[in-house]
């Protein structure tokens, strides 16, 4: 894992939460025609891409080295989980016109820094 790229992959979706329950304080759907959801939209593609660069360098890391002790399938469910999580809840917010699309999006970014908080806490303890 890299941890420098796993603190601002939490600063960025923490960032991306926040701006997503602005949106659905201003009830205000997930449209891509607006600069506002659009660069929201832009932050997301940029974490997703942080997230699967980090998923990359963890899997060779782990496949590269003896890291005994380490619950390959617990964290490698997470490394899974963490970089599907955003696409889907990216296409279930474009796909709903409510302002809870906005809501579906903030609940999926904020689940990112807790599922990197786990697989950090996986892999700090089994090196």
């Amino acid at each position: 894992m890299i941890q420098v790229l796993a603190t601002a992959l939490t600063v960025v979706a923490l960032v991306a939460a926040l701006w997503s329950l602005v949106l659905v304080v201003a009830d205000r759907p997930i449209t891509l025609a607006t600069k506002p959801t659009l660069g929201l939209a832009a932050v997301v593609v940029l974490l997703e891409a942080g997230l699967l660069v980090q998923a990359v360098a963890a899997t060779v890391a782990v496949l590269g080295s003896d890291r005994a002790g380490l619950d390959a399938p617990t964290f490698f469910g997470y490394l899974i989980a963490v970089v599907a999580v955003l696409p889907v809840g990216a296409f279930w917010a474009l796909g709903d016109r409510s302002r809870w699309g906005a809501g579906v999006l903030a609940v999926a970014c904020s689940s990112v820094p807790v599922m990197i908080l786990r697989l950090n806490q996986l892999w700090a303890t089994h090196g």
